[in-house]
């Protein structure tokens, strides 16, 4: 079975994609939300899939992350709910936001989604609180930044093309190790900022 297809994107439209590997083009369908986090038309991406195989028909879904591809299978347990009635759902609101809201049980977010109904919202609740298969990166990294000193300095590495999840080690890091420098404790908070950022790319470029 499929895990994912690396190649080069050749096509992007709502909720569709086009990557060819190998000689081969590949048509997938993509929620609109993952969809933007795939590279432009003409570079190479990567994308985690999964296939449907019916009697009539063999259509196959991606996605940018494999917890958004997670958080697809989720939705696929509500009873009522199908590949592309999940694919609408994500295409109306991230991964973090909607796992939030099904950790919580906010019904009344739910049916503001645009294609959950109160009778769906209920049922999705019913099926996914608290039973979500994963822990979204996203929810992780937004808590990481709300709590760290130095979320401006992770932004600016993000910003420059390095990996969140490895920023956010190089900046722990290297502000841990900081920590018992006297000379660095007697900086100024932007000296401080200015400094871990130095240091960090250093470490990144390793």
């Amino acid at each position: 079975m499929f895990n994912s297809l690396t190649g080069v994107v050749t096509g992007k439209f709502p909720q569709k994609l086009f990557i060819e590997t190998n000689g081969i083009e590949w048509d997938v369908t993509v929620p609109d939300t993952s969809l933007e986090k795939i590279p432009s038309v003409g570079i190479k991406g990567r994308v985690f899939v999964w296939m449907q195989h019916t009697e009539n028909l063999m259509s196959l879904f991606g996605f940018a992350t494999e917890n958004e591809r997670a958080l697809f299978f989720d939705l696929l347990k509500v009873d009522g709910i199908g590949p592309k009635g999940a694919v609408k759902i994500m295409s109306n609101i991230s991964v973090a936001a909607l796992a939030e809201i099904l950790d919580s049980g906010d019904v009344d977010a739910l049916k503001k989604v645009p294609g959950v109904g109160p009778k769906t919202a209920g049922k999705i609740i019913l099926s996914l609180k608290g039973k979500l298969s994963f822990v979204s990166n996203e929810k992780i990294s937004s808590a990481v930044r709300k709590n760290n000193a130095y979320a401006d300095v992770i932004d600016a590495l993000v910003s420059m093309g390095y990996d969140r999840t490895k920023a956010e080690d190089a900046v722990s890091k290297i502000s841990s190790e900081l920590q018992s420098d006297e000379k660095f404790s007697l900086l100024s908070q932007n000296a401080k900022e200015d400094s871990v950022f130095k240091k960090s790319i250093l470490e990144l470029a390793r």
